[in-house]
């Protein structure tokens, strides 16, 4: 019997399998995205120390260091392995994708990750043990390791956007893959997030100081403010480049929310202006809770909601605009021997093709109609869509409320015949529709 290369299906109620990935890397992003910017900024202050004899900017580093150790590599890192565990839950195909792409760039990345936390331990631990030229020298490697996990790890986020040429359709090669038009502004885009972030967890640093040294409180302070604002403005650049970059399905998802995203990026773009300007202008303002009250803003809602911009312009793909968020093949890859899975879902349908059905269901009657409807759904909707009443992330029921069995045929034949940019093109036989539209029509949306 063909059938498709599914993996049992990965499902969790009411907020869907693929936020799960989304929610622990947001917490993961804020802290990485925090190391590589502080990386640079350690290695500014380092060489400002050294240069102009500033031995009283040492304690304020070691206390950077110690906040970078514990948040970003501790932290960081089992998060880290979060997304490892959800993303291969939520979308094995989408990891199996990456891997077999990059396996050598990520064995790369890891090497780089590996001499970062090698480093921050050096950097804290040995800043007064050790000759000040080593230890300037120590941190620009520490810098540049941290740009190359950043450059590196940027090449395989792009492709889940969308491969860099076309040419990978054929080539199935990795550098077909990595270096696409949005490749580039992606990177720069994150870099300048990585600098203000580094800049706003240094205002956090230096407003703690107050009480031991208030004039060098000050100062920090204010250089913390001028990298935020810096930081800030290439973020903003880079984000108009790169949103001319993304892909026809990307441009349909963002179309829909248009306004309101650009409306909260104004008044978050207006608050962090007024925070890092007090900074500059009134540093003796600034303090911890104030600091970690602005933290939270970013993680909630900066990071939260960029994350799930990026996330949703990418549908209906998971990876290389080949694989379906639902983790169905819907492209010929010639250089990787993939072949489409469409026409043999369209012939023989998911119960059919797919493993690990119950063997009960692989047929519809009017005995088990239901029950298959409900299965069919979760296998081709429950990536994107939470299924249940009470739902929280993009939920069904704000799609079909209302609808009668007819109506969401009607809808499901329109998705099959590739009416809808962002959503899977997936053309199932008769049977199957009807047990969907059934089993939907039947929930108490």
């Amino acid at each position: 019997m063909e059938i498709v290369g599914q993996f049992p299906l990965f499902y969790f109620p009411d907020y869907g399998s693929a936020w799960m990935m989304g929610l622990t890397g947001t917490i993961h992003i804020l802290a990485s995205h925090t190391s590589v910017g502080a990386a640079l900024l350690f290695a500014f202050l380092v060489h400002k120390a050294y240069k102009e004899n500033r031995s009283d900017l040492y304690p304020y580093m070691k206390k950077y260091g110690m906040f970078l150790l514990i948040f970003s590599y501790v932290i960081g890192s089992i998060t880290g392995s979060g997304i490892w565990y959800t993303a291969t839950a939520a979308s094995p195909w989408g990891i199996s994708a990456l891997i077999h792409n990059f396996v050598w760039v990520w064995a790369t990345e890891w090497v780089f990750f590996v001499y970062e936390v090698i480093g921050v331990f050096a950097l804290v631990y040995f800043m007064d043990k050790i000759d000040k030229k080593t230890h300037l020298k120590l941190t620009y490697t520490f810098a540049l390791a941290s740009l190359g996990t950043l450059c590196l790890i940027i090449g395989i986020i792009s492709f889940m956007m969308w491969p860099g040429t076309d040419a990978y359709y054929v080539t199935g090669s990795a550098s077909d893959a990595f270096f696409g038009v949005n490749t580039f502004p992606h990177m720069f885009l994150r870099l300048g997030f990585m600098i203000m972030m580094a800049g706003v967890i240094g205002i956090l640093i230096s407003s703690g100081m107050k009480k031991d040294n208030p004039d060098l409180s000050d100062e920090l302070t204010r250089k913390m403010g001028f990298v935020s604002i810096l930081g800030g403005a290439i973020t903003l650049f880079f984000f108009v480049w790169y949103m001319g970059t993304l892909p026809e399905n990307a441009h349909a998802i963002f179309a829909y929310d248009k306004d309101a995203i650009i409306q909260s990026r104004i008044v978050l773009t207006l608050m962090f202006s007024v925070y890092f300007a007090l900074a500059i202008l009134r540093p003796r303002w600034m303090n911890i809770p104030l600091a970690s009250v602005m933290i939270g803003v970013i993680l909630v809602s900066g990071l939260w909601k960029g994350e799930k911009l990026r996330e949703s312009m990418r549908k209906p793909y998971v990876a290389g605009q080949y694989i379906y968020s639902n983790q169905i093949i819907s492209r010929d890859v010639a250089g990787k021997g993939i072949k489409s899975e469409l026409p043999l879902l369209a012939e023989k349908g998911l119960l059919q093709a797919t493993p690990w059905i119950p063997a009960h269901l692989r047929t519809i009657t009017e005995a088990n109609q239901l029950e298959a409807g409900e299965l069919l759904v979760k296998l081709a909707c429950s990536h994107c869509h939470s299924l249940e009443p009470t739902g929280k992330y993009r939920p069904m029921r704000d799609r079909v409320a209302g609808m009668d069995k007819e109506g969401i045929k009607g809808i499901l034949y329109g998705i099959g015949a590739g009416a809808f940019s962002h959503m899977p093109t997936l053309q199932l036989p008769e049977d199957e529709f009807e047990a969907m539209a059934q089993w939907l029509a039947a929930q108490p949306y």
